[in-house]
């Protein structure tokens, strides 16, 4: 599939990545039930140390059985989804229906990723990343978190009917955003979260609506609903491992507190993709020979709290997207260049 472009491609794997696509802006107050105000409910875990909370978040949502109604706001558009999770054998399988607009089927089983299209006829097959989707959307060490964010506890509050733990995550810089979770009390899973930006206005925001945690998940509430016929398009994002040292693209100066994390030759289309990372937000940056004349878009949004841009250069497109602020996109992608 060579036709495949590369924003296409890396909206593709965006798409498998974070499997978030829509949403609306709201305030950095807590979304309570009955009231405005935080929870009166106290325990012991109110006070325990927000990086064990944070460990207790990345285990639940990896570890835990449940089934769900989230929905995803960013601007003024909101979309509503189902999932169903299932932990069993040290493997985790997940299904996720998009119930607004175009109709969209995502399984996970262990990692691979499949999302189905019907409206296009097409199947993305791809690879989570470190953090995979909502609810489970950090990363599993947060050795070098603490470095870039300042992590404090902030109260409990009711979300969705049951009592959470309320977590900031402030950025030290304004290179990356800010982060909210509320986290269920008992089990850690995260019920809601929020991106703030450099102002502390909310960009996007996850939040269920109704969960059920526990219990027995059995095979048929993860079976696929949509049937895929033998001449839909099948795009796989998938790619193979490339060390730092066979590529031939570097990034002349570094980016504050990001670390490269994965290096890979995309199978379709042959873009390489770099994944940095500080532990808690992502940049990918995607890298594919230019056809002659091509035009770089430049600086443009890409959904919710990502940001994207596209320059060409030594007759390559090179496109950046991160869950960052736009300045840091551009940052990166300017700091790319051919090793010499």
């Amino acid at each position: 599939m060579a036709d495949i472009k590369p924003m296409a491609m890396a909206k593709a794997w965006l798409f498998v990545g974070l499997c978030a696509l829509c949403g609306q802006s709201f305030t950095s107050q807590a979304v309570t039930i009955g009231s405005g105000q935080p929870s009166t409910v106290m325990s012991e875990l109110a006070v325990a140390d927000p990086l064990a909370w944070l460990d207790r978040i990345g285990k639940a949502s990896r570890q835990l059985n449940y089934i769900g109604t989230f929905s995803y706001q960013t601007g003024w558009r909101t979309e509503t989804s189902r999932i169903v999770h299932r932990y069993a054998g040290g493997v985790e399988s997940e299904r996720m229906e998009v119930l607004d607009g175009s109709p969209r089927e995502v399984i996970r089983q262990g990692k691979e990723v499949r999302c189905v299209l019907p409206a296009q006829h097409s199947v993305i097959i791809g690879q989570t990343d470190t953090r995979g989707s909502f609810p489970g959307r950090l990363p599993q060490s947060y050795v070098e978190l603490t470095g870039n964010y300042h992590v404090r506890l902030d109260g409990v509050w009711r979300i969705a009917g049951h009592e959470a733990q309320k977590l900031m995550l402030e950025p030290r810089d304004e290179l990356r955003f800010g982060h909210v979770l509320w986290a269920e009390l008992h089990s850690g899973l995260v019920l809601k979260s929020q991106v703030l930006d450099t102002k502390g206005g909310v960009v996007e925001q996850f939040a269920f609506s109704d969960v059920h945690i526990g219990g027995k998940v059995g095979d048929a509430m993860l079976a696929p609903r949509v049937k895929v016929d033998a001449d839909w398009r099948v795009i796989d994002v998938g790619g193979d491992s490339e060390t730092q040292f066979t590529s031939q693209w570097i990034l002349k100066n570094p980016l504050p507190g990001f670390a490269l994390m994965t290096m890979m030759r995309h199978r379709t289309g042959g873009a390489l993709q770099m994944v940095f990372s500080d532990g808690l937000a992502a940049i990918s940056i995607f890298i594919e020979p230019a056809e002659a004349g091509v035009e770089a878009r430049g600086a443009y949004p890409g959904g919710g709290a990502v940001n994207v841009f596209e320059r060409v250069a030594a007759g390559h497109r090179i496109t950046v997207l991160g869950e960052v602020p736009a300045s840091l996109v551009q940052r990166a992608a300017e700091a790319v260049e051919v090793v010499k």
